[in-house]
């Protein structure tokens, strides 16, 4: 693949989110179904790997699906395992627009860690955002309040989301130096269904544990797959050829859409606290994230990936 500019790998990041915002409205629709969530996860994992090997072979390219270090993919995969599993959990629980604003949280989160794994300094004005970043979390939540558009299952999963997230992003950035796109998200998918179809067995498909598919369903779950796999195809790229502050910043697309399609399927709204935490969240990790763009020669030579 020829070297993509910084403006072309956002984007193809930016692309990429939509898919992923159709891939969790998928999900949230498969889960009025009451299928258990194990059940999803194999189905998505499942999907996506026979989408990206039937990819490899129309493409003549199956050796791009090889791990190069196969315990640094293994160790990428669990992290993306456990932000997937939150996810299926959290959309249960919430309006898909306070999920995207809880999950965008993450940059917010890398920049805490960051002077403690990463060497950086701490500013006086980045100390303002992330607090004005969490102020915004609690005012989009809204405890206080017995109309808060969720409950405390979907807020906690939520939370596991955004740290296996935020610990991905940056494994992720290093990962893409010496492992193709193709070979991440696919090895993703494999760990997946493995471990959805293993519990799946474990219960033994005992009533209760595993539901039967109509057709509906069946299709939603393709869709989630081929979906879930070009996002990540096109966020694994981006990641690539530019640096996970460009790609942070443009997260926040996600939640316009996130909206737009909560209105368009469920006809929902979101609350004037759901929107004014939203404008305090996205403000202080848009500082963020330019902040940290700033700072590009960190990327500039990636850490060599342990065997």
């Amino acid at each position: 693949m020829s070297r993509l500019s910084h403006l072309e790998a956002i984007t193809l990041a930016t692309t990429g989110f939509t898919p992923w915002v159709l891939t969790d409205t998928a999900i949230k629709l498969i889960n009025q179904s009451h299928l258990p969530w194990y059940e999803v996860l194999a189905f998505l994992g499942l999907f996506m790997a026979l989408f990206l090997v039937a990819r490899g072979f129309l493409r003549r390219d199956l050796r791009a699906l090889l791990p190069h270090k196969l315990r640094p993919q293994l160790l990428r995969s669990d992290l993306d395992l456990g932000n997937n599993i939150c996810v299926i959990v959290a959309l249960r629980h919430l309006a898909l627009t306070t999920f995207y604003i809880l999950i965008f949280l993450a940059p917010i989160v890398v920049a805490l860690l960051s002077p403690f794994f990463l060497g950086e300094r701490m500013t006086s004005k980045k100390a303002l955002a992330i607090l004005s970043g969490f102020a915004g979390v609690v005012i989009a939540v809204h405890p206080w309040d017995s109309a808060r558009e969720g409950d405390w299952i979907g807020y906690a999963a939520c939370m596991v989301c955004v740290g296996c997230f935020s610990v991905n992003i940056v494994w992720s950035r290093v990962l893409t130096q010496t492992e193709n796109p193709e070979s991440l998200t696919l090895f993703s998918a494999v760990v997946m269904a493995l471990a959805g179809f293993g519990l799946m067995l474990d219960f033994g498909f005992m009533p209760g544990y595993a539901a039967p598919l109509t057709a509906r369903v069946a299709a939603l779950l393709v869709a989630m797959g081929l979906l879930c796999s070009i996002g990540s195809l096109c966020f694994f790229v981006a990641l690539k050829h530019t640096t996970a502050a460009n790609v942070s910043q443009f997260h926040y697309t996600q939640l316009i859409t996130g909206a737009l399609m909560t209105w368009l399927v469920w006809r929902q709204k979101p609350s004037l606290f759901t929107i004014a935490g939203a404008v305090l969240i996205i403000v202080s990790g848009v500082y963020i994230a330019v902040h940290a763009s700033h700072d590009a020669r960190m990327w500039a030579h990636p850490t060599t990936v342990p065997d």
